[in-house]
């Protein structure tokens, strides 16, 4: 009896991990057909904002809303494809600088080195298809006001004016959303112990990030670092 049972919470847990995974394929696709629609010039340099306005307004359930998050890079704006696996991060906390640990779906690892650097989280409150939820958003500062507005990023996806385009991002406070941090809450020493001495977020960013701006000539996120810096 108990080998049955086990044996139909495994197959439970299969058909649901299945399920999940079939329908994040199908918002993959959607993202790729609706390319010229998010992205009328093509270019999505730094275009996490653009992003995650545009799957807020798809008005998804949270679950949903979720998933097509974990399918872009907020720092680079390349696609991620599904099932990618995500990368343990810690961000300051506007409210309160208290570092909030989560995960981070990336492109290539200089992009973790980047938004922990250069980007920090905010908790907001989203109204979703079939609840109310709150969110640890990753934000920058508004970038409009920048006299040196990277020239590689379509401007008129972030700004009008100095003030920030509500048609086409999502921003709380004067502070632009680029995506979500996923699965987030209060860090403790031992999650902060553990980022610092992962391989990536340890070492080889602390290498990255201690780098003169001019001379950052590798990764996708130097676009982003000239945005948010």
């Amino acid at each position: 009896m108990r080998k049955l049972l086990t044996i139909i919470l495994f197959l439970s847990i299969y058909l649901s991990f299945s399920q999940v995974s079939a329908n994040t394929e199908k918002l993959y696709e959607r993202l790729v057909n609706d390319w010229s629609a998010i992205f009328p010039d093509g270019n999505r340099n730094a275009a996490g904002p653009r992003f995650f306005k545009y799957i807020l307004d798809e008005n998804l359930e949270f679950e949903e809303f979720v998933q097509f998050n974990k399918l872009y890079c907020a720092v680079s704006g390349s696609l991620i494809p599904p099932n990618a696996k995500p990368d343990e991060i810690f961000l300051t906390n506007t409210e309160n600088n208290e570092k909030i640990c989560g995960q981070y779906y990336k492109c290539c690892w200089p992009c973790l080195c980047d938004v922990m650097k250069y980007s920090e989280t905010k908790k907001i409150n989203i109204n979703f298809k079939d609840q109310s939820k709150d969110i640890y958003a990753i934000v920058i500062d508004n970038p409009c006001n920048k006299n040196d507005f990277p020239e590689l990023i379509n401007r008129n996806y972030f700004c009008e004016g100095n003030e920030l385009n509500k048609e086409y991002t999502y921003s709380v406070d004067n502070k632009l959303v680029i995506g979500l941090l996923h699965n987030a809450k209060k860090c403790d020493a031992y999650d902060i112990d553990y980022i610092k001495n992962d391989q990536i977020t340890g070492p080889m960013c602390e290498a990255r990030n201690s780098m003169p701006l001019e001379e950052l000539n590798f990764g996708m996120g130097d676009i982003f670092i000239r945005l948010a810096n």
